[in-house]
Order: structure tokens, then sequence, then C-alpha cells
């Protein structure tokens, strides 16, 4: 029998086996197998889990180990990690190491010749996406609590940029430690300043405390917050969103998305992990299938063959796809802007 395809699993937000990554995996297995099913692939896919606790609650050597040690067992692609920090610390390792990586995270800076990106979210586009929203609302003063963070720093310089063209005034900035628990201090000093609206841009672990100060305050008006959002689907967070306006990375009226739910029946879960977690496995399954030849190089080029798929994420006609020199996976309108009412996220009219 011929040896398997050994493709890792990069966790970076657990020390050991969790639900999170075997639920991934699963659905990262559905286009792999029907890779197989129809020829496409000669031999199996093993999928080899690796994991650190990175960065901001754990630390940057943590993902550079659990890289090197899928590195060390053969794997021909690596998948993972999904946290913008960390895909930052893996991006050099996958170039050092001649090993094809796909991050999950959202930040186009770890993208490189080895370093592949799916877009779950992202530091630069949905800035702009808010910036829009916040201006066709007649916004025009915007106060702003960010992380203090590569993600929060990268949300607020292109929500500055974007807001000058709109004529938006960003009128107070204040940061927070990423895993904050009281954020009184600084929700206040930004409402001091009385925006017309407010808006959170981190890693989302903040949300409770700055989302219950902005409550406590008693500021009614639009807030809004990058794709940390997505986070409202735990309803640890979900019950400090009601009101706030988000893009998330899935629409009601994606078909290709609906067809994978259907698939998936019980197995599906709200939110976007559906959708990523197809367009993952597809990217997989398809740059182990387009490849020359089964090495590291050869799934390189092969994921650079990956053309025009239909995506789950996004909107109708999202499309899914790598090339020469281009390693952002999503193509259209991939960010859907969606809003926290009574414990649900609704999408909102384009």
């Amino acid at each position: 029998m011929p040896a398997p395809l050994r493709v890792g699993l990069l966790n970076d937000m657990a020390e050991g086996p969790d639900e999170h990554l075997a639920e991934l995996e699963a659905i990262l297995r559905i286009p792999v197998d029907d890779a197989l099913a129809d020829g496409r692939l000669d031999r199996d896919v093993e999928f080899v889990r690796g994991y650190g606790v990175g960065l901001p609650t754990g630390t940057a050597a943590a993902v550079e180990r659990a890289f090197v040690a899928l590195v060390e067992q053969d794997v021909l692609l690596v998948v993972g990690p999904a946290i913008g920090d960390n895909a930052l610390v893996a991006a050099p390792l996958a170039e050092r190491h001649h090993v094809p990586t796909i991050n999950w995270a959202g930040t186009e800076r770890a993208r490189g010749e080895y370093m592949f990106h799916l877009q779950v979210g992202s530091h630069e586009d949905e800035s702009l996406v808010l910036a829009r929203h916040l201006a066709a609302l007649g916004v025009r003063r915007v106060g702003v609590v960010c992380d203090r963070s590569p993600i929060g720093r990268r949300h607020l310089a292109f929500l500055h940029d974007e807001a000058a063209l709109l004529g938006v005034d960003v009128v107070a900035t204040t940061t927070v430690s990423p895993t904050t628990d009281a954020a009184l201090a600084e929700v206040t000093t930004v409402l001091a300043a009385e925006p017309g609206a407010l808006v959170y841009l981190g890693l989302g672990l903040a949300i409770p405390a700055v989302m219950g100060a902005v409550r406590d305050q008693g500021f009614d008006g639009p807030r809004a917050l990058n794709a940390a959002g997505m986070r409202g689907y735990d309803p640890e967070y979900g019950r400090h969103l009601d009101g706030w306006v988000y893009p998330d990375m899935h629409s009601d009226g994606n078909t290709t998305l609906a067809a994978v739910r259907a698939r998936l029946g019980e197995r599906d879960r709200p939110g976007a992990g559906s959708a990523y977690g197809y367009d993952l496995g597809r990217l997989v399954a398809e740059g182990l299938a387009r490849a020359p030849e089964r090495t590291r190089d050869g799934v390189r080029e092969g994921l650079e063959q990956i053309k025009w798929l239909p995506a789950a994420e996004g909107h109708e006609g999202t499309l899914l796809g790598f090339g020469h020199r281009d390693r952002g996976a999503l193509h259209g309108r991939y960010l859907v802007l969606r809003q926290w009412r009574d414990g649900r996220s609704v999408e909102l009219p384009t």
C-alpha cells in the first residue's frame, strides 16, 4: 500500500488534543475524500496534528516548536496557524524549511513563496469595510478602542487611512491589553471626545471588558468591531455583543456553503466554521491533486495552479485560488457585514 500523503495541522490555540481541531479535520476530510473517490488522489491523506499555545496568551516559541515538529514528521504541507500574530511567526519558518503552508489568519503580511493565506478576516480589508459602513450611516466622528498588538495596530492604521478619505474623523483612540479584563478607564476616555460611533479592533479576547464598559457608560450610538465579532457564537462573548456590527466570513445566500451545510447535517455548526473549514479542505485537496510531483516544492506548485473555485466563504460569487506570486486565496466580496441582534447574527443588506 502506498505511503499516505502527510499534512500537518498546526493548532496555535491549544496545548494538546481539543474538539475544535477534531471538528476542523473532519471538515477538511470531505474535499480530500472527494478527490480520493474521483481518482484525483491515488493514496490516502494522513493529518498530523501539532500544538503550541501562541500569542497573545502563550509564546511565539511555542508556535516555532510546533511548526518544526511537524516539519520533522515529513509533512508535505502545513495548515495553520489561525491567529495573525502567530502566522507572522510561522511565515519565515515556512520559507526557511521550504514547506508550503496555508495559514487561516487575518494578516496579508503572513504571505511568502511558501506561505499561502486563506483569509479568515483581514487586518487590512475589514477596517475599510467598517469605515465605509459608518460613513454610509452619516457618522463623522469615530472613537476607537484597539488591542495593543500587531493585530490592533494594523487594523487601526487602515481604519485611519480609509476614514480620512471618507471625511470621517477618528477623534479619540486608546489601546488595551489583548487579554485585559477591565477597560472602563479606556472606554471613558474615548467617549469623553463625544464620538458619533465607537469601534473596537483586535483579537476579541477583550470583548467582555470593552463591551461591558461601553454598556455601563450607556453609549447607544453605532457600534462596530472587526471580525472578532465572530466570537459571538460563544455565549461567553455573545452576551456582550448585542447591537454590534462586524464583518463575518459567511453569507446566507452562498449556495456553495448551503451545499456544505446539507452534507454536514447535524455536524454543522452556526457561524463561519463550516465555510472556512471546507475552503481549507478544498485548498489542501486541490494542492495535492495538482502537484506535479509528491514533494514539498511540487505541492507549492500545485497550490499555485488552483483557480476560480467557488468559495463557501463570503458572498455568492466569491472565488478561491492562488497563482504565481498570488498568495491570498479569496477573491471578491468575501467579507459579509452582519449584526448581533438578540443573540442572533443577522446579515445586513449590501
